[in-house]
């Protein structure tokens, strides 16, 4: 009796567990990916927003729009109310300025397609990463020169974690930088 248990659960039991694990696994990697474009994507906006306008020729910082960036882990995409502050008075004449002005007079939000986004199953804070001195070019590029911004670079488990490893010697310009965390929990929480 014995044998034949034994045999039915190598038989039967141990390749439907390997088939729902690898199964699990499988759909978990696809569904859960972050970006499914990666390095280069860049959506059509709702709105043409040239971060090279703004953050290049006019130098506005991104600690402006970006309000969260330093006191929250996200960074936060800028209400229309904060794009207002200028354009209630510049430039309102233009079509996307009017649609933007829309947008704000129906106290809607503007549906911005997310660019940069790591996994729902990472913790990522912004602020603890700029509060060290850590530039936003490190992981975003220099969207000062982007007229569409897209991503530059991989929000993966093996990026974060070179970074970590090796953050002083890649961010040898940032006072005092330390590596980074690299237990799991660091992380994955």
């Amino acid at each position: 009796m014995k044998k034949s248990l034994l045999d039915y659960t190598l038989r039967i039991r141990l390749p439907i567990v390997l088939f729902v694990a690898i199964a699990a696994s499988v759909a978990t990697y696809f569904i859960s990916r972050a970006e499914r474009d990666g390095v280069g994507y860049a959506p059509v906006q709702p709105i043409a927003f040239s971060h090279k306008l703004h953050a290049g020729t006019m130098r506005i910082d991104c600690k402006y729009c970006h309000t969260g960036v330093t006191s929250s882990p996200n960074a936060m995409v800028p209400p229309a109310s904060t794009c207002m502050n200028c354009h209630s008075v510049a430039r309102k004449n233009k079509p996307e300025i009017i649609k933007l002005t829309k947008f704000y007079q129906d106290s809607a939000a503007i549906p911005w397609k997310r660019v940069h986004k790591v996994p729902d199953y990472a913790y990522f804070n912004h602020s603890a990463h700029v509060n060290k001195g850590i530039d936003c070019a490190n992981c975003h590029g220099k969207v000062e020169n982007m007229d569409v911004v897209q991503q530059v670079s991989e929000f993966t488990m093996a990026a974060c974690l070179n970074c970590h490893r090796n953050a002083t010697t890649q961010l040898a310009n940032v006072p005092n930088i330390k590596n980074g965390p690299t237990n799991c929990s660091a992380c994955h929480r």
